[in-house]
């Protein structure tokens, strides 16, 4: 079954360019030329990956990107901006997008990571992952290893599923909180650090394969060692 993307964005020349590229390669794609149009389109057509423009009138892409992901939280969000300073991808981390190319972008790399995040939540959305020398198993919350069990505590087991389960990709601390703690968590950031400093020291890297990178002024992110 064919992958459906949406491309948002008010430059026609953009979308047709993407929607070139993208069929090419076996994907299904429909456009939006704004936000409104876009949330629309999504409510109908219900895409399995997003490519959004941020500078657009009316509801621009930072406004489109939270509801988004609001609404549809396992459907991937790629920006297209014109900015290239860290604030900017700083921004869209925190509002729940899931990658950032900037223009003029080139179009085969595109496709590339429209590729990657569909693969990626693949992943995330199953029931297990194998994270260097560590399978996770999501139903039994469980870590196994050279077929012994390792009892972990349960946010700590979450936190670990959520980063191995999409390697490579930058979570922001305000991200981990929603998703593993919820919206009305009363902590702070502080309680995501005490958490990944303890999988640290329970996996080491030079033992279990991977390691988590503090990604400064945004999160982490899982990189597996080769």
């Amino acid at each position: 079954m064919m992958s459906r993307v949406l491309v948002v964005d008010d430059d026609p020349h953009i979308r047709e360019l993407l929607r070139h590229f993208l069929e090419a390669q076996g994907f299904e794609v429909s456009e939006a030329e704004g936000g409104a149009a876009a949330l629309k389109a999504m409510d109908a057509l219900r895409s399995d990956l997003v490519v959004l423009d941020v500078m657009m009138p009316g509801l621009d892409g930072w406004t489109v990107c939270a509801e988004l992901k609001r609404k549809w939280a396992a459907t991937p969000v790629l920006m297209l901006t014109a900015k290239g300073e860290s604030s900017q991808k700083v921004k869209g981390f925190e509002l729940g997008a899931d990658d950032y190319v900037v223009k003029p972008f080139d179009p085969p790399e595109l496709v590339a990571r429209v590729k990657a995040l569909l693969r990626r939540f693949g992943a995330e959305s199953s029931q297990s992952v194998q994270v260097g020398g560590l399978f996770l198993d999501r139903q039994r919350f469980e870590a196994r290893a050279g077929g012994e069990a390792i009892t972990l505590p349960r946010k700590e087991f979450e936190l670990l599923f959520k980063l191995g389960a999409s390697p490579g990709r930058t979570f922001s601390r305000d991200e981990i909180i929603r998703d593993l703690w919820g919206e009305d968590f009363a902590g702070n950031e502080r309680t995501v650090d005490v958490h990944i400093n303890r999988i640290r020291e329970r996996f080491p890297e030079a033992r279990w394969g991977y390691r988590i990178t503090t990604i400064r002024g945004l999160g982490y992110r899982l990189e597996e060692l080769r």
